[in-house]
């Protein structure tokens, strides 16, 4: 059964895992007959910090300067390079991606979007650009907290293709 039929054949009760083949080895799904559609996600990570840090970042006063712009750009790179770190996803033509920033009083959200024209998602593409742009703010304010954690990488939402949108 190839992957296309066995995602056909996915119940809830009885999922198919598509990147694996009868005898367990691991496979690129073939998407070839698949039909292509405007997709798009949007997934997002936060780096926890202090308040104190927060305030730095927010005015671009960071040791090491901008770390906004340094990860916004980090985010959209990292969805670009998805197929080249994750190694079943499709290389796919992006259309657009978006990294924005969302400053809390301990913490800074990032929230990647990424669309494409084709025949498969972007929520690797999206999950990567988020996870890259929270770990490019880490690296740009460990300097000043080396206690930073990154929490809650998540798809939050989806559209397109054969199986509808979907929304966290």
């Amino acid at each position: 059964m190839d992957a296309v039929n066995a995602a056909e054949n996915t119940t809830p009760d009885k999922p198919v895992l598509t990147h694996l083949r009868q005898d367990g080895t691991a496979q690129m799904v073939d998407v070839s007959n698949k039909a292509e559609t405007t997709r798009e996600a949007t997934a997002t990570a936060t780096v926890n910090s202090t308040a104190e840090v927060l305030a730095l970042l927010g005015a671009g006063e960071l040791p090491k300067g901008d770390a906004l712009a340094v990860a916004r750009v980090a985010g959209i790179l990292a969805a670009k390079k998805t197929p080249d770190l994750i190694p079943l996803c499709h290389p796919l033509p992006l259309t657009k991606v978006t990294v924005d920033f969302e400053l809390g009083a301990d913490a800074v959200t990032v929230f990647a979007t990424v669309k494409t024209r084709g025949v498969t998602g972007v929520e690797m593409e999206a999950l990567t650009a988020a996870s890259v742009a929270a770990l490019s703010v880490y690296d740009m304010i460990k300097a000043v907290d080396k206690h930073a954690v990154l929490t809650d990488i998540k798809v939050l939402a989806k559209s397109g293709g054969k199986s509808g949108d979907w929304t966290l």
